[in-house]
């Protein structure tokens, strides 16, 4: 009974997620799968205590036996001479021994797999898995961390107990050196691989892939990456652990053609090294899309950001009542200054913990895998280079939204009647938006047509929730980082008074490295601000 329960328990669990898909852009609904999991032990608990009841069951019963059969065979004519002895044969062989039978083949497992056979299409999926991969990679690439570092679990910010329970085994390296093989991804192949066969060579014990595996992966992915030496070297070490080999024999043979072919060449050997060096120092990425990708991750990574201390000198923190607004009279905000251009500031303690839970809680059904605009055809799609999932509330749905918008509008000073609907994100595996602009480019005239509302005047972004490493607001343009802080808001204008776009407010949000990641943020349109911010009389006033 405890274990049907437990199966309608986990039902409902999973039906209240089977609508979802993309679970690594989601740590929030990550969440669900763990306690998913948790529940699906304990149903897994109890068909073992129901299988041991069982055998408990069974043991008695040969115990019993072992005594009568132990006892009649002492003196065979004389036990059989009692009638009640010889009673209680026939009538154990004819009826008690069936019902053993039928103890013995009853299996107790059918409620189990078949909950499990149920369960199963509502799991994560290979996408999942590879997504989660790359999540790993590209904190790896983003904050400079060693795969030493990661499979440890030893992250900057964590605690040395998380990092206990938080390791890859060499299984877990070898998958993720796979994920980067199939996504033709050798520099990430390379690393894993090498890191699954340290922990191989250190003694650690696996059922799933041997040296020989990794070595064959390895060899290849360093041959790919230009590196002939070392595959050679590889695939010599592969064929003594496996001589018979038979591609290993074959590339044996081809390297050592190479590596004698490129001895005669030596001409073309500086290219080669400075192929190799760039390719290296790029990460394997031979055409990067991201033109200022590693001004981004430096920014998130805490480093080169452009603020000097005679302009910091200019940046202060203070109490502000938006112009004496009656709301903020006696009690003014706590406002501080992170840039001077452009304007870039912080209002802190602005929503309370209950209300930023309240807005959690009605956001985390809607939950969808973010999507962005496409440039060209203004469908809205989903891109690898936004991994978080979002849900859109408004006013109306409840009290709580209702006044974290007329908040925004007291504080801003901006008509928020004209603006999107609060948008909730929250970030996954390795979670990030890379650099974007929030307001429509000249290139793309159509972006907000249909809304009738003009342009994205401004941005509001308040964090939600703290995150202890990574997952800073970073402003590529102007080398400006922002750290996420519950319950404060961050605030600024894309666009010039004049309505021409700022570009300066190009900004990324850098992938989140230890925690989870909620924020909500308010785009407020230009319609509804003539009156409230006027125009200028030059494009950039």
């Amino acid at each position: 009974m405890k274990l049907c329960h437990c199966c309608t328990v986990l039902l409902l669990l999973f039906t209240s997620v089977s609508a979802h898909s993309d679970f690594f852009t989601s740590i929030g609904h990550m969440t669900d799968l763990l306690f998913m999991e948790k529940d699906l032990v304990s149903s897994l608990k109890d068909y073992i205590r129901a299988e041991e009841d069982k055998l408990q069951q069974i043991k008695r019963w040969a115990d019993r036996l072992d005594v009568l059969s132990a006892a009649g065979s002492q003196d065979p004519e004389g036990f059989l001479g009692h009638p009640v002895n010889a009673f209680k044969l026939i009538k154990r062989l004819n009826t008690e021994w069936a019902e053993l039978e039928s103890l013995v083949l009853t299996d107790v497992s059918d409620a189990f797999v078949s909950n499990l056979t149920i369960q199963r299409q509502h799991f994560p999926n290979d996408d999942d898995q590879t997504g989660a991969a790359k999540g790993l990679m590209r904190l790896q690439d983003t904050y400079e961390l060693d795969t030493e570092t990661i499979s440890s679990g030893q992250l900057p910010g964590s605690s040395s107990m998380a990092a206990m329970s938080s390791v890859l085994s060499a299984d877990d390296c070898y998958d993720l050196g796979k994920v980067a093989y199939s996504d033709v991804d050798y520099y990430h192949t390379e690393l894993w691989m090498a890191q699954a066969l340290k922990q191989l060579d250190q003694g650690e014990e696996s059922s799933i892939v041997d040296a020989v595996a990794i070595l064959d992966y390895l060899s290849y992915s360093v041959y790919q990456q230009g590196e002939l030496e070392r595959a050679l070297e590889f695939t010599k070490r592969l064929l003594e652990l496996d001589p018979s080999h038979q591609r290993a024999n074959g590339n044996l043979k081809y390297f050592e053609y190479q590596l004698s072919k490129q001895k005669k060449l030596k001409d073309g050997q500086d290219d080669d090294e400075e192929e190799r060096r760039m390719r290296k120092e790029n990460r394997g990425r031979r055409e990067d899309y991201l033109p200022e990708r590693k001004q981004y991750e430096k920014l998130c990574r805490g480093e080169g950001i452009q603020m000097t201390p005679r302009r910091q000198s200019h940046l202060f923190c203070r109490y502000y009542d938006n112009g004496r607004h009656p709301r903020f009279v006696i009690g003014p905000l706590k406002q501080e200054d992170e840039w001077d251009s452009p304007h870039i500031v912080r209002y802190h303690d602005i929503v309370s913990d209950r209300d930023m839970e309240k807005v959690k809680e009605l956001a985390k059904p809607r939950l969808r895998r973010a999507t962005i605009s496409n440039p060209t055809t203004g469908v809205l799609e989903t891109a690898h280079y936004r991994i978080s999932k979002s849900a859109w509330l408004g006013a109306y749905e409840h009290p709580v939204v209702d006044k974290i918008n007329q908040k925004i509008e007291d504080i801003t000073g901006l008509d928020v009647s004209t603006a999107e609907d609060l948008q909730v994100a929250n970030y996954g595996v390795g979670g990030q938006y890379e650099p974007h602009f929030d307001f429509g480019r000249k290139d793309e005239p159509d972006a907000f047509e249909e809304l009738g509302t003009g342009n994205r005047i401004a941005t509001w972004l308040l964090y939600m929730s703290d995150v202890h490493a990574g997952g800073a607001t970073v402003f590529t343009d102007i080398g400006a980082a922002v750290q996420p802080k519950k319950g404060s808001a961050v605030f600024w204008f894309n666009l010039y008074p004049s309505g021409e776009g700022d570009y300066r407010t190009r900004h990324a949000a850098c992938p989140v490295l230890l925690g989870n990641k909620w924020v909500s943020n308010k785009w407020i349109h230009e319609r509804g601000q003539e009156f409230r911010r006027r125009c200028g009389l030059h494009w950039t006033d």
